[in-house]
Formats: structure tokens, C-alpha cells, sequence
């Protein structure tokens, strides 16, 4: 049984190294809120004019100001706001907001990122 998981080892570290590591990692985007409905958010950078879609999971309660001291309901999201947004792309390879911060003006950035 031990000689099993030492083979094991280097074709699952392997297997690790195949997979990028992008697809497991948060990402951050600014812009305006175009779109806010109850399962989904659409924001445009407004340097860039890209334009990402987010999924939002249910029982979503990850709202929060600026410097994160503040939370909100997604009620509160309107288009035309500034907000910013942790995401990732782990559950089936869809863009789904982790947090999202309402922020003040396009150059405020994230407390702690």
C-alpha cells in the first residue's frame, strides 16, 4: 500500500502542474454596473470598454463599501455604479462574483489588494 502512494506522487504532481494555476485564482475587475439582476451582474471598464458578465451564486451576501467594514444587500447595486469585483472561474468554468465592493469613483481601489 505504501509503495502504491509513492508511485502515486509524481503523477499527481504532474497532473498539478498541468492544470493552470489561473483557473483556481481570484481576479479583481473595476467598472460600471450595467446590468444587476438576481442571479447575474454585468460591468464595463470604462479605460478598457471590456465588458465581463458574473454570475451571482444564491443566498449571495458578500456586498461590502470600500474598505470592507460596511455590508449591503444586493439591493443596493444599481446600474451606473462604480464597483469592484473578486471573482473566480472554479464552479464549471463560469465567472461568478466572490465579492463585490461599491466604490466611490473610478479610481478608488480595493482595501487590501
Amino acid at each position: 500500500m505504501k509503495f502504491i502512494r509513492v508511485a502515486m506522487m509524481p503523477i499527481i504532481a504532474a497532473v498539478g502542474m498541468l492544470v493552470p494555476n489561473t483557473a483556481f485564482a481570484a481576479s479583481t475587475f473595476y467598472g460600471i454596473t450595467t446590468h444587476v439582476s438576481v442571479n447575474s451582474i454585468k460591468v464595463q471598464n470604462p479605460q478598457s470598454h471590456q465588458t465581463l458578465a458574473f454570475e451571482i451564486l444564491p443566498k449571495f451576501d458578500q456586498v461590502f463599501s470600500a474598505d470592507g467594514k460596511t455590508t449591503y444587500q444586493m439591493k443596493a447595486i444599481h446600474a451606473g455604479q462604480y464597483v469592484g469585483i473578486i471573482y473566480d472561474q472554479k464552479a464549471l468554468g463560469m465567472r461568478h462574483a466572490d465579492k463585490i465592493y461599491l466604490l466611490t469613483n473610478a479610481n478608488q481601489k480595493i482595501m487590501g489588494q
